[in-house]
């Protein structure tokens, strides 16, 4: 099993938690979570069977994480999950996504920088907890 990927998100001024996690080799699934306040708005799962019994076994599976997590993140930017946000859907994409992140004292930075972090959710929610 591969640790998860952890994303704080700001858009159209409210935070969203994105978390990517590996179900291990007995449960070959990848899934990716967008939270916001705790609660759980939107899913994605892949299977990966299929690769189980590959020799790179991290490696693929922590490309397909990475991938999965950058395309919630991208999903989430482009508005095609406002209407799981409780947003209106709006045609096009939105540019008013920023990212908190805790290792940077809470500063916002640009759209993709920073999306992957090995950081254990715990730690980030401790974070985020320390700079409220």
């Amino acid at each position: 099993m591969i640790g998860g990927f952890n994303t704080n998100v700001r858009y159209k001024g409210r935070m969203f938690h994105v978390q990517t996690e590996d179900s291990g080799k007995a449960n070959p699934k990848i899934i990716t979570l967008l939270y916001e306040g705790g609660v759980i708005l939107y899913s994605k799962k892949m299977d990966y069977a299929q690769h189980v019994e590959s020799d790179g076994l991290p490696e693929v599976v922590r490309e397909l994480m990475e991938l999965q997590h950058r395309q919630m993140l991208r999903s989430l930017k482009n508005g095609e999950l406002d209407e799981a946000a409780g947003f209106e859907a709006q045609a096009g994409p939105n540019t008013q996504l920023t990212f908190d992140s805790p290792g940077r004292g809470g500063a916002t930075v640009e759209f993709g920088d920073g999306l992957i972090t090995d950081t254990p959710l715990g730690e980030l929610i401790v974070g985020h907890l320390a700079e409220s």
